[in-house]
């Protein structure tokens, strides 16, 4: 079969899908979505959109049926049925084996830990003495999480002290669900190495994002980042490490901590196109998500070289939540080198990524004051009822 002629199928509409979508177009790829809201951000580009839950094994098989390859835009779906699809013969990249793994930060760190990939020091929480245990080990402070489940900061808990166990406990469901106690990081920067791996194991690695984040959501990503030739080299050669372990099909993003040092520890693992990976759309050769679907295509895999440097922020929802209003777009296009990108979600809701900025520029400081001025001109609100 010509490769270009293969049908895609995608679980999850969100953003990230439409801008799976948007590089596979290009290639005039089919594309069909899965996904409940009717009118996700993908909605108006796919070619067909199956409108259901995540977990609904006759819309998943019906997904399958009417594609080549199936892909996915998150982590927080029924792997059980995957594999059953995938036992069926159906290709799914990445494979819902490395996906089960990654769903599960325990299970996940205890794989990297394995393969000898440094990670910070943790057990497994199943009761509450386990949280005292972890003091003793660590001492103060130490992150409670979630294993599975957690993103943008939520499924974490901060405990200082002794006084925090109690609330943190009750806060990530009292014992009802997995949780594990991580020995505290005082990293001095967080990165993110993104790594391209196709069918047939080659693998390639984007320039080294720099994150900044606020209340554990990621407001802006630097590229290149503001890191030593030695941590970079390390950095990398752990990305190229970990798409081999889990045997990776796409992209793969990896966030890493930097302590004062200079040690790299790997913090946590995403199978698939990343947020701080978006400023590869205007700032190297072949953004991620092209490189995705290439990947999973099993077509070469395309030059990541960054062309300029880049600074990518983040757009997040204001109060009132409501419709969604974008104000301030005139203002952000007329910034020089400023690509603006809404995502389209109906509903504006505080914190909600509802959009992002990239600004491009031969120098990263003139970059990234062309970025902040472009951000604070824009805001994407609910219009009151």
């Amino acid at each position: 079969m010509n490769p270009l002629k293969q049908k895609i199928g995608i679980i999850g509409g969100g953003q990230l899908g439409k801008m799976m979508i948007l590089e596979a177009k290009k290639m005039d790829f089919q594309i069909t979505i899965l996904d409940p809201t009717e009118h996700c951000p993908a909605h108006s580009i796919a070619d067909e959109h199956i409108v259901a839950d995540f977990d609904d094994r006759q819309a998943l098989e019906q997904l399958a049926q009417k594609t080549d390859v199936l892909t996915y835009e998150f982590e927080h779906i029924g792997v059980d049925i995957l594999k059953d699809l995938e036992a069926e013969g159906y290709s799914i990249y990445p494979t819902p084996k490395s996906l089960d793994i990654i769903q599960n930060k325990y299970n996940q760190k205890e794989l990297l830990k394995k393969n000898a990939l440094p990670v910070p020091e943790y057990i497994k929480v199943e009761e509450k003495k386990d949280i005292y245990t972890a003091v003793e080990q660590f001492g103060y402070p130490i992150m409670l999480k979630s294993c599975t489940g957690g993103y943008d900061g939520k499924g974490n808990s901060l405990i200082e002290s002794e006084s925090d166990i109690k609330d943190s406990f009750a806060e990530l469901g009292a014992g009802k669900n997995l949780l594990m106690a991580e020995k505290f990081v005082p990293f001095t920067k967080e990165i993110s190495v993104i790594v391209c791996r196709g069918r047939e194991g080659e693998s390639i690695t984007y320039p080294i994002g720099e994150n900044n984040h606020e209340e554990s959501v990621l407001i802006e990503t630097k590229v290149p980042a503001d890191i030593s030739t030695a941590v970079e080299e390390t950095a990398l050669e752990y990305g190229h490490q970990i798409s081999d372990v889990f045997s990776a099909v796409g992209i793969f993003c990896i966030e890493m901590f930097i302590t004062e040092d200079e040690r790299v520890l790997i913090n946590e693992i995403a199978p698939r196109p990343h947020n701080s990976g978006h400023y590869s759309i205007e700032g190297c050769i072949t953004s991620q998500f092209e490189n995705h679907i290439r990947a999973i295509a099993g077509l070469p895999l395309g030059n990541t070289d960054l062309v300029q440097a880049a600074v990518m922020r983040n757009i997040l929802g204001t109060a009132p939540q409501g419709e969604a209003q974008v104000l301030g777009s005139e203002e952000v296009l007329s910034v020089d080198n400023v690509r603006l990108h809404v995502y389209g979600k109906k509903i504006a809701r505080p914190g909600r990524k509802m959009g992002h900025l990239t600004a491009t520029d031969k120098d990263l400081k003139r970059a990234a004051a062309k970025a902040k001025q472009a951000r604070e001109a824009i805001e994407i609100v609910g219009e009151k009822q």
